[in-house]
């Protein structure tokens, strides 16, 4: 009875012994459950952030277009005005080669701007006797219309508004791209938890940590609207 007795408490001795308390696994699920909370912000921050850029995206496209519009609608003034110019010179050349000086001075009293100024500098030239001198006067460095000014300066800034659109749609792309890698750190995360070797579930959360701290500096050097 005796030796019956001391066997089982020699064996409850061993096995006792030989249960090693593993005392990594609270530290384990203690990341893992920071690691999951900050991930879950950092997912739904990456999202906001995605969905802010895509509407700046439209709202850059949008007023690309209508600088475009206002564009065209300049250019077609300026299209119109000298045509009309054009017409104007052509009756004073006419009258001029005519001899019809009363004709060509009132139609040169009469020439709109900026028709009048460059013809008067042309003139001034004494485009007859000077080779030099350009073939017409909306040649002249003074023939400059305003429509066609403010066509060009439109068109410009239409491209400009494009092409930010394009970045702001890269940028909301990137985003979502990081709202992906961040799903993907929850995923590890969540999957070391259940995973029984101890080894194998600090490797799923080490994966999950790197994965992590990348996407959060990626993260923080990317431009933002608040």
């Amino acid at each position: 009875m005796t030796n019956d007795t001391s066997s089982n408490e020699n064996e409850a001795e061993e096995k006792s012994s030989s249960v090693i308390p593993d005392t990594s696994a609270g530290w384990r699920e203690l990341i893992a459950v920071i690691l999951l909370s900050v991930t879950a912000i950092a997912t739904a921050w990456s999202g906001f952030q995605s969905s802010k850029w895509g509407g700046e995206m439209s709202i850059s496209f949008s007023k690309a277009s209508t600088a475009r519009i206002e564009a065209s609608r300049a250019d077609g003034n300026a299209n119109r005005q000298l045509t009309i110019q054009v017409q104007l010179y052509t009756q004073w050349i006419e009258a001029y080669a005519a001899d019809d000086m009363v004709l060509a001075d009132y139609l040169s009293a009469r020439f709109p701007e900026p028709l009048a100024s460059a013809w008067a500098a042309w003139i001034a030239l004494e485009p007859q006797q000077n080779p030099d001198a350009p073939a017409s006067p909306f040649e002249m460095p003074q023939y400059v219309q305003p429509d066609a000014v403010a066509s060009q300066e439109a068109d410009a800034r239409a491209d400009a508004l494009f092409q930010q659109a394009l970045n702001n749609n890269q940028r909301g792309d990137n985003y979502t791209l990081l709202a992906v890698v961040f799903a993907t750190v929850l995923f590890f995360a969540a999957v070391s938890g259940r995973v029984k070797r101890n080894l194998s579930a600090w490797f799923l959360l080490g994966v999950g940590l790197v994965l992590f701290t990348t996407a959060t500096v990626i993260l923080v050097s990317y431009p933002k609207i608040i």
